[in-house]
């Protein structure tokens, strides 16, 4: 398709579909603009299809949650492949052939001519002219949701194209001219900062709309962007990847993120005042929340679209299409870090519920009848049980013969992101933390734990640089499978670093696996501030229990004095999100330091000897060549990758160069190319106006 055609495919308003179960579009696509947009329920029907084209697969329907997900210290795609693939997104290793680029630069600017579309129309109308205070609403919501796709294209491809009008208007050789992205993020700025003057308040707006205080905290997630560093190219040498940059007045930023959130924060439309878990778990269950966490979070329909719940959580295995529970099959295959459990502080609740370290199958029987059966997950990632269809009470289940399309909504936006974003802006405006700035660090930090832990509150205050990481530590705990974290590395300028370490944890456990030593532990332990690489617990002890069981067979005292709880978490595990569906109770997840649980614990339990079942873990080494396996020397391939000779290598500008005995500086690490070429079609399409940088 050619450019001029991608660009304003679909423009018209009125050829719509559903977003969610409350929209409802059936306006002929026939009807002209100026009946549209004479009636108020008509533009309301034609704002729903504005939000239709925001919640496809290509975009935040599932793109958004897997696909451009990259590889960092939380999220992790594994890969085997020692060559270059066209689409390998996650791994920093792909070009301009990549079909998924391609589908969704097309998905985004749909969704950018529809909105387009929209605010022109709206705002010619007299309901406009006479200030209206829904048809105003409406606008800023269209806004919100250009601003919010604009935003991501910058993230993600950088210098884009970009306008504020439908291209159609322009006829069909128009091609959009390129912008930088600060002229893109001062645009939207100044756009929302009009928008959100009029937009109605999230006090009297269901979170699945947009509000005037979402269009407020995206202000501050653009600024806090825009402020921070990018990747920009070197258009005098095409093999070049770029160069780390920020703007010279990146402080000027960080005043309107400062601004911007106390805005958030200062309404009182939204506090922190459900359990962590329950949040997502309410999500999983179709229970709208407002005024919590939540600000924005994208509208799905069941059985229609959104692929949240399928994607995230353990997997649930369906043979010819089935499944024995009433869930369907569930993918489980957006994944996290095996390490990252490892880099929480003890005792956050937030570890325990995130890192899912089971999954689900089926087998015959004897009698031919399939029964389910949870196994541990002893590979390379673990999986992220924010979100699964699994979750889901059995009376509002979708079916046994479902796959994706669960119409579980996913957060873009939260309070938690919001009060972290002003921590970090306060503190570098003041050369260290304000009281405020503690305070909402303090918030989100301390609902994860029990006892608040002021211990860490309180070494985070000692100055300006440890209150940054102490920031940043917080959004990798929190924001796990949310697409934070490597944009948080990259506009902080520590991705290059944070990779190095992410490569270091799998290579470190490969090695040792296969021949007992690999150097860089004790780097790996200063950088985490923890021993635990050289410690890893190859042979994990565990056992499955449905809650009810537990329940029935008094085991919670035993489990709180196994497994070191405090006494109150019972209740943590008895809120466990499903009841029905057993799950592992694993005795030594963090170190080989207790070998095997003891007889005298399995006696006190009531269990039997072979009631502990067991699993070998961190079995990534080849024995026979001496070298970590595939996966754990070609996940990371175009930043840094392993090779059989026991090399390990650094990629700079398209060249390799080892990685030396010590770990490099920031500044003297390569850049990582984050930044995704525009798609082939595109640059063919745009007659030479359109070209790729960074050694695409």
């Amino acid at each position: 398709m050619k450019l001029k055609n991608i660009l304003w495919a679909g423009v018209s308003a009125l050829a719509l579909v559903s977003c969610d179960d409350y929209l409802e579009v059936d306006a002929p696509s026939s009807a002209l603009d100026e009946f549209v947009y004479a009636h108020k329920s008509e533009i309301d029907r034609a704002l729903n299809g504005v939000y239709a084209k925001a919640i496809v697969g290509d975009l935040y329907g599932n793109a958004y949650q897997q696909t451009f997900v990259y590889n960092s210290d939380v999220d992790m795609q594994i890969n085997s492949t020692n060559a270059h693939a066209k689409n390998s997104y996650a791994r920093f290793d792909c070009d301009e052939l990549g079909s998924e680029i391609g589908k969704f630069w097309t998905a985004a600017y749909r969704l950018i001519e529809y909105a387009n579309k929209f605010v022109r129309s709206a705002e010619n109308s007299t309901f406009y002219a006479e200030g209206d205070a829904d048809v105003l609403q409406q606008i800023g919501e269209a806004k919100c949701l250009r601003a919010m796709i604009y935003h991501d294209l910058v993230v993600m491809f950088g210098d884009i194209p970009f306008v504020f009008h439908p291209a159609a208007e322009k006829g069909a050789e128009y091609i959009p001219p390129v912008m930088s992205r600060q002229e893109i993020q001062d645009s939207l700025i100044k756009d929302l900062q009009v928008a959100a003057g009029y937009m109605k308040s999230s006090k009297s707006v269901t979170v699945e709309r947009c509000s005037k205080e979402f269009a407020q905290a995206l202000i501050a997630r653009i600024a806090l962007t825009a402020g921070g560093y990018s990747l920009h190219p070197d258009k005098e040498d095409e093999r070049s990847y770029g160069e780390m940059k920020r703007p010279e007045n990146y402080k000027d930023y960080y005043e309107i993120v400062m601004l911007y959130a106390d805005s958030v924060i200062g309404s009182g439309s939204h506090r922190l005042t459900q359990a962590y878990q329950d949040v997502f778990v309410n999500q999983c269950n179709y229970n709208v929340v407002n005024g919590d966490d939540v600000i924005f979070e994208l509208p799905f329909a069941k059985l229609s679209t959104g692929n949240t719940g399928y994607l995230q959580g353990p997997t649930y295995s369906a043979y010819e299409g089935k499944t024995v529970g009433v869930w369907g099959e569930a993918k489980g295959s957006t994944r996290l870090n095996a390490f990252y459990r490892f880099l929480f502080r003890d005792n956050d609740l937030r570890r325990e519920f995130v890192n899912g370290m089971w999954y689900y199958s089926y087998f015959i029987d004897s009698f031919n009848q399939m029964t389910d059966s949870v196994y541990i997950r002893n590979d390379y990632t673990v999986h992220n049980n924010k979100w699964s269809k699994l979750w889901t009470a059995e009376g509002s289940a979708l079916g046994n013969e479902t796959t994706g399309s669960t119409g579980i909504n996913f957060p873009y936006m939260r309070y938690a992101d919001v009060l972290l974003m002003y921590a970090e802006a306060a503190n570098e405006l003041n050369d260290g933390p304000t009281d405020k700035a503690i305070q909402c660090l303090t918030e989100v930090h301390s609902r994860a734990f029990l006892d608040g832990d002021p211990e860490f509150i309180a070494q985070a205050q000692t100055d300006k640089e440890t209150f940054q990481k102490a920031v940043l530590d917080e959004r990798k705990w929190e924001f796990a499978g949310e697409n934070s974290r490597w944009r948080d590395l990259v506009r902080t300028n520590t991705y290059s670093e944070e990779l190095v370490y992410s490569f270091l944890r799998y290579y470190s456990a490969g090695l040792q696996n296969a021949s007992g030593f690999c150097g860089y532990e004790d780097a790996i332990n200063e950088h985490d501030g923890k021993v635990y690489i050289d410690n890893l617990p190859e042979r994990i002890y565990y056992h499955a229990y449905r809650i009810e069981e537990l329940n029935e067979q008094g085991l919670y005292f035993f489990y709180n004095q196994l497994y070191g709880y405090h006494a109150t978490n019972t209740a943590i595990l008895s809120k466990y999100p499903n009841q029905s569906l057993k799950s592992l109770r694993i005795y030594n997840p963090y170190s080989r330091a207790k070998t095997e649980p003891t007889k005298g614990l399995i006696s006190v339990a009531g269990f039997s000897a072979d009631a502990w079942m067991r699993a070998d873990f961190y079995q990534w080494g080849d024995s026979e060549a001496g070298v970590p396996k595939d996966q754990c020397l070609y996940s990371f391939y175009g930043f840094i990758r392993g090779d059989i000779s026991g090399n390990i290598w650094l990629v700079r500008n398209g060249a390799l160069e080892q990685l030396p005995p010590t770990i490099p500086a920031v500044e003297e690490l390569p850049v990582v190319r984050y930044i995704l070429p525009y798609p082939e079609e595109t640059i063919k399409n745009s007659m030479g106006v359109y070209k790729n940088y960074y050694g695409y």
